[in-house]
């Protein structure tokens, strides 16, 4: 008799649950992102926007992250998960490609690039690397061998900037 009525609770544990499908892009274009579920501030699933995650029926938190940008920016949705169906969500993220080059007249050791948006620190680069980060203004600081330049770059979605940091 337990075992009928432990079968008969996850059973019931199942029909209470659904699942939702993420689709992410980036610009319009397919990009890779991963999925939080909360429910009442409680962390209830996750994982890869690629697969389908399961979800207690009811109303849902949902925080989808772009994967491979600097910014490591995010969106949150909410949805009404339903038991035994499907629910999807869609989001889309506005970034560009910022690259800063370190051009020298010589031999001069290496150079560090700091990325800030406002006052926080969004990541470093080093010369030559590009990076994906969200729409926006950031301060670009560039240091070489005791020096430091700075710039402002606005960056518009689809945009490729390549600022070039000569000392």
């Amino acid at each position: 008799m337990l075992g009928v009525s432990l079968f008969c609770g996850a059973g019931a544990a199942e029909a209470q649950s659904g699942q939702i499908r993420c689709s992410v892009t980036e610009n319009g274009s397919p990009a890779r992102g991963t999925i939080v579920v909360e429910q009442n501030g409680r962390e209830v699933g996750g994982g890869s926007c690629s697969a389908v995650v399961s979800a207690p029926a009811g109303r849902c938190k949902v925080t989808v992250r772009l994967v491979g940008a600097l910014d490591n920016p995010s969106k949150s949705v909410d949805v009404t998960v339903s038991a035994g169906k499907t629910s999807p969500i869609s989001v889309d993220f506005q970034t560009g490609v910022l690259e800063v080059r370190i051009e020298t007249k010589g031999p001069r050791g290496t150079g560090i690039v700091t990325v800030n948006r406002g006052s926080k620190r969004i990541g470093t680069l080093g010369s030559g690397v590009a990076a994906h980060l969200s729409t926006g203004r950031y301060e670009v600081v560039v240091r070489l061998g005791g020096e430091e330049r700075r710039y402002s770059v606005d960056l518009r979605a689809g945009q490729r900037r390549l600022v070039r940091a000569q000392f």
